[in-house]
């Protein structure tokens, strides 16, 4: 793909226009569902969705468990969109390829993020099914969605990461958590390239510098939106132990059956941060 500032904000801009003609004003939030987490979206009313391959500029993923489609919707609390799967790194794709859907809907109009993933757990304390809001990261993808020429008509050089979880975001969380009767925790979240699950020893790696979680997705979205100085809600569904701490296989299809068991906790978390994000507006 191109890494020429012009083309590429054009490119963004023509995403967004698509969006704005085909589905109106852009609603006030925007949720990314990772791995298994798409299905949220399927109880709302008045639900319209374009799959990615018919959106001009949008990458298409190739993940099972992502349906690659956005959806916007009617929820109890008003209306809201969900992008139903991501691309990561390993599906081969460049950086700035990675972060063009998060940008485009930035370019639509939405002004607040709420990014989602299943991830491993590398707190010993964690468990499969466990919900955990993200206070801050580590990118150990080994790139950077802002190298190469910076995109100067969305922000700086240099953007502030000291709080890239946007803090009255998770207080929103935390409170709208508690309405639900959801228990949340709380942690650090490892970003690492994949698609290979990590090693035992990786994993007492990321423990010793912090990690609570581990994954392959989301912290590109969030620096991408940081730079473009939009609120950044980050929510993690622990889906499996991180190897080595349990004698067992790591499987994907694991993965995905803990999303299952856990949706209606999390289907419920989310309907009612909507509810507090639209009261925000």
């Amino acid at each position: 793909m191109s890494r020429d500032p012009q083309q590429y904000t054009e490119r963004l801009e023509q995403t967004a226009g698509f969006l704005r003609e085909r589905l109106g004003a852009a609603p006030p939030a925007a949720m990314v569902l990772g791995s298994g987490l798409g299905d949220f979206v399927e109880g709302l009313d008045n639900r319209r969705t374009l799959p990615y391959r018919e959106i001009p500029g949008f990458p298409v993923s190739t993940v099972v468990g992502h349906s690659g489609q956005l959806t916007v919707a009617d929820s109890p609390a008003g209306p809201m969109c969900a992008m139903q799967g991501r691309v990561h790194f390993y599906e081969g794709v460049d950086p700035w390829e990675v972060v063009v859907p998060v940008r485009a809907l930035a370019a639509w109009g939405v002004r607040r993020f709420v990014i989602t993933n299943a991830a491993g757990a590398v707190n010993t304390a964690f468990a499969p099914g466990d919900l955990m809001l993200i206070s801050d990261h580590l990118n150990l993808l080994g790139d950077n969605p802002l190298c190469g020429p910076n995109l100067d008509a969305l922000g700086e050089r240099f953007p502030d990461m000291t709080t890239a979880y946007d803090p009255r975001l998770r207080d929103l969380a935390r409170a709208a958590a508690l309405r639900a009767g959801v228990f949340c925790r709380e942690g650090v979240y490892a970003a690492v390239r994949g698609p290979s699950y990590e090693t035992p020893a990786e994993i007492r790696m990321l423990r010793r510098l912090g990690a609570d979680a581990v994954g392959m997705s989301t912290v590109p979205e969030v620096i991408a939106l940081n730079h473009l100085r939009r609120p950044v809600l980050g929510i993690s569904c622990i889906t499996n132990m991180a190897a080595g701490i349990r004698e067992e296989a790591m499987r994907h299809e694991d993965v995905l059956e803990t999303t299952r068991r856990v949706r209606q906790d999390f289907a419920s978390l989310l309907l009612e941060l909507t509810r507090d994000l639209s009261a925000e507006e």
